[in-house]
């Protein structure tokens, strides 16, 4: 089974091949509109079938979309992400289109060769996609697919600024009405930020929480994490329950973010003169999720939860350790021989009679 970070790729891979499907079948019965019930396309001569225009126009299609989409999310968009948007989208924008045009005359060359029951390398076969490139009609398709892609782009630009959940919630309006939920947070806090930034400078300290917040990309994504916010030097990720029990998704988190700057140590010495440190808060509790703003929309949490989770982060210095969980999400965490847990303290909230039992992780 592909882990989380890959599920996720796999499900922004797909929707790359749903539009490209969906914009295939668009043309598709566009042609037919246009061409009826004639056997050949007036401006080539060559074979007209709405059948198996309709079949290989979808597979074709579709896999179009699936290489696009693939190569966006696994290659492409980490190698431009320093870039302007419209920057981005003219530089991958002319590479799919060679990609395209490469594809379309691959796709015609199949296509043909089953229609006049021959193999792709009959003259026959190749002159009619030469004939096929000379007509306009060639390079309305590529007109017509290149649409497409820059759709297709586009969506995967915004999904990138959103997020990828936030932009499925506003799609679906799946919090148009505020929903009450159990979820997990983790407040994660820089160590002496201030101090760090008056020593390297504040534009080198901007570059150092640029490349510090992209290292904890992976292992977020890797244990079903989403981003909630970025606070200055801190990151709040959210899980649902049940994604943040799951294998201890929460806590192994704050593990595999521990271990990527433990390698990267080398880089950050040499880029920046030190190695960041972080602390890190850890609550569970309801809290209501719902849409807000007229101008700029966003979904946000509110509830006791996030309040909590950011005073048990705070208290990580007064007890000199890297990491605090309360005891309500202790309970619900599943035994694990990785980590364990000591009893440290006890956090009294103001307005709340019941004080917050918290523990300290022990990570082996």
């Amino acid at each position: 089974m592909p882990g989380p970070k890959h599920t996720r790729y796999l499900r922004q891979t797909l929707s790359f091949g749903i539009i490209w499907l969906l914009f295939g079948l668009v043309y598709v019965f566009l042609e037919y509109g246009l061409l009826g019930d004639s056997s050949i396309y007036p401006a080539t001569g060559n074979k007209y079938d709405f059948k198996n225009s309709l079949i290989y126009t979808s597979i074709g299609s579709f896999i179009m979309g699936l290489a696009q989409g693939w190569i966006e999310v696994t290659w492409l968009r980490k190698r431009y992400q320093d870039k302007s948007f419209w920057n981005k989208i003219f530089i991958k924008g002319t590479f799919y289109t060679i990609l395209l045009i490469i594809f379309t005359c691959i796709l015609t060359l199949v296509t043909n060769s089953i229609r006049f029951n021959s193999t792709v390398f009959d003259p026959v076969v190749f002159n009619s996609l030469v004939v096929f490139m000379k007509e306009f009609s060639f390079w309305s398709i590529i007109l017509y697919a290149g649409l497409v892609l820059d759709i297709a782009l586009f969506y995967s630009e915004i999904t990138s600024y959103l997020g990828n959940e936030v932009f499925y919630n506003y799609s679906y309006g799946k919090y148009i009405k505020p929903k009450q939920e159990v979820r997990i947070f983790m407040f994660l806090d820089m160590k002496s930020s201030t101090t760090i930034a008056e020593q390297i400078g504040h534009r080198k300290y901007f570059d150092l929480i640029k490349a510090y917040y992209a290292d904890m990309t992976n292992a977020i994504l890797e244990t079903n994490g989403e981003i909630y916010q970025y606070v200055g030097d801190e990151i709040v990720v959210s899980w649902t329950e049940k994604n943040g029990l799951f294998n201890n998704n929460c806590i192994a988190c704050f593990h595999k973010i521990s271990e990527v700057f433990e390698d990267k140590k080398p880089y950050y010495n040499q880029h920046f003169g030190l190695v960041p440190e972080f602390k890190a808060g850890f609550h569970i509790g309801e809290v209501t999720t719902g849409e807000i703003g007229i101008i700029k929309k966003d979904i946000i949490y509110t509830g006791d939860a996030l309040n909590t989770t950011a005073r048990i982060q705070s208290e990580c210095n007064n007890y000199g350790v890297r990491a605090l969980i309360s005891e309500d999400l202790v309970i619900k965490l599943n035994p694990d021989p990785n980590f364990s847990f000591t009893e440290i303290g006890k956090l009294i909230l103001r307005g709340k009679q019941d004080a917050i039992q918290l523990f300290a992780i022990n990570f082996k």
